[in-house]
């Protein structure tokens, strides 16, 4: 399935494709550009891998299944750029597959000399360091098509015994992405630092900050998959205010309700009120699929797990991206259930007439008529669950230090079960890392302990609040309806030490909506910052405040009033 959340110019693969309820409309992104947009594509590629990773081949061998795959890279760099697209991203993996070993990799591997210490064009100078084959169609292709282009490849780097880190078999391997100007020139290359269970690379002992400049769109940062999820370099990188553009080779196995793809890509769009142009592989055998060109405000997307076919995205994109800002700031043109909102936050009593006399409910209201608790398991992790069983109502639940809170209005009861749930604590399932999160999720049938299973179809549709006292600043937002479809929320932001998210009128049957906050100081084990490293104070943009002095209106703020 591919959709935008909001119109957007969109070509797959060379044909139009319509947009699930949202845009039907054939337009190339190539046709009359706006000069303050830029023209992006994603591929995501239907990887040709080796029969068996874990075999010895020589190098003509690694060469001749790798460069299978590089034609169809080829194809994909020549259709866009008929289209008039100045950057394509490739996918982590894409190249050489994965599931190696240490050894059996090698043959796969290019050498990387520095772009920082040597300038180089493979392309025009095919024989200036021996085992770069790759490197060398990629730049070639990057000067055919006359665009940058972002690939990922396995590298090598040999070192020596003097140098205490250096592996026995006295080489670095590294997971690699580069990046080629439009002439061919290697720009830069980023090694993956967040390494997700890959014995067949190193982990760089310091991490890699790239970013790059473009005539088109400025600068532009990178990272890989994994790295997502952590600190380093993801959110350190956009300390540098000038990076607005973010591009994402992945090989990323989808894990609903909180984790799928574009779910991540999307929600890291908004947080940070960056572009992000994500690639990921296409295996639906293992569950991966989910590529796309996002913005604070849109998104174009591909998520396909019934066909076995790569997908190529072309999307105009702003140069200068525009975060998400609540619209109705102001009192007197409020909407009635954010006034309601607004009223619960500030512990006043909210009152309703009806026909007979005022209701009022006070701060007590949460504990009168609760339904039950109950935990069930969701991504691994105890979540604490309350039912959301009426038309209308106003729920919290809390875990630890984190409270989270539910207000909410639907326009008809579905024969299914919603729940909001709260975790606070360390997910040690696939990684190790702190997490707080507030969560409103279709349930995998009727019974409490279906609660937190995968499921991508849903009837039930809800105008609503969620918010959490977190005690963090990152915070991601996702919104997911029926049929993997991206949906923007109405506003985002922090009221009274609270960060809310806002939607109504939703396009389809809600499947999650939730706030994902991380708590990378509380991080241990291999990956992130380590137990006991304490994060710097986030250096990014300050609280935007509305027009009534009372919320921030956009989570890249990162920031509490």
């Amino acid at each position: 399935m591919s959709g935008a959340s909001q119109p957007l110019a969109l070509l797959l693969c060379g044909c139009y494709a319509a947009v699930l309820g949202v845009h039907t409309g054939e337009h190339s992104a190539a046709e009359g550009p706006d000069t303050d947009y830029y023209v992006a594509a994603v591929y995501e590629h239907q990887l040709i891998q080796s029969p068996d990773p874990l075999a010895l081949v020589s190098r003509r061998q690694a060469l001749e299944l790798m460069n299978q795959n590089l034609d169809i890279y080829e194809e994909q760099v020549m259709t866009a750029a008929g289209k008039g697209v100045q950057i394509i991203v490739f996918p982590e993996d894409g190249i050489h597959g994965f599931n190696f070993t240490r050894t059996s990799i090698y043959p796969f591997l290019d050498f990387m000399p520095s772009p920082r210490v040597v300038r180089w064009n493979p392309c025009l100078e095919p024989r200036r360091f021996d085992d770069t084959e790759v490197l060398q169609r990629l730049s070639c292709m990057a000067a055919r098509g006359r665009m940058f282009l972002v690939a990922n490849l396995g590298t090598k780097q040999p070192c020596q015994s003097s140098d205490p880190r250096c592996p026995r078999d006295g080489r670095y391997q590294f997971n690699t992405d580069v990046v080629f100007s439009s002439n061919g020139t290697l720009v830069d290359r980023y090694r993956k630092h967040n390494l997700y269970f890959e014995a067949a690379f190193d982990a760089p002992f310091q991490v890699d900050h790239v970013t790059f400049d473009t005539p088109f769109a400025g600068k532009f940062g990178v990272f890989t998959c994994f790295d997502v999820l952590f600190f380093q370099p993801a959110v350190s990188l956009l300390r540098d205010r000038a990076v607005k553009h973010i591009v994402f080779p992945a090989a990323w196995m989808n894990q609903l309700p909180l984790l799928a793809a574009i779910q991540i890509q999307s929600a890291f769009a908004m947080a940070f009120g960056v572009n992000f142009l994500a690639a990921n592989i296409h295996q639906p055998s293992l569950g991966m699929t989910g590529s796309g060109i996002h913005s604070p405000l849109k998104s174009v997307w591909h998520h396909d797990m019934e066909h076995v076919t790569g997908h190529l995205i072309i999307a105009q994109v702003d140069g200068n991206p525009q975060r998400l800002v609540g619209t109705e700031n102001a009192t007197d043109t409020m909407d009635p259930s954010h006034s309601k909102f607004l009223k619960i936050l500030a512990g006043d009593p909210y009152c309703e007439r009806d026909s007979q006399e005022v209701l009022c409910d006070g701060a007590t209201r949460w504990n009168m008529n609760a339904p039950p608790t109950f935990h069930s398991e969701m991504m691994y992790d105890n979540f604490t669950l309350v039912p959301v069983w009426e038309k209308e109502g106003s729920l919290r639940v809390c875990a630890n230090g984190l409270c989270c809170y539910l207000l909410y209005q639907r326009p008809t009861l579905s024969e299914e079960l919603y729940a909001l749930g709260v975790f606070d604590g360390l997910h040690t399932v696939h990684g190790t890392y702190y997490v707080q999160v507030c969560a409103l999720v279709k349930c995998g049938g009727l019974s409490f302990d279906t609660c937190g299973q995968e499921i991508t179809e849903a009837t039930g549709m809800f105008d609503f609040h969620l918010w959490g006292n977190f005690s963090t600043p990152y915070i991601f937002p996702l919104l997911l309806t029926s049929g993997m479809t991206l949906e923007t929320p109405d506003q985002l932001g922090w009221e009274n030490d609270h960060y809310f998210l806002r939607k109504s009128r939703l396009s389809s049957g809600l499947v999650t909506a939730a706030l994902y906050g991380r708590l990378y100081e509380r991080d241990s084990g291999e990956w992130g910052l380590g137990a006991g490293h304490r994060v710097d104070s986030p250096e990014l943009a300050q609280p935007t405040a509305h027009s009534t002095g009372t919320t921030s209106a956009h989570p890249g703020s990162f920031g509490k009033k």
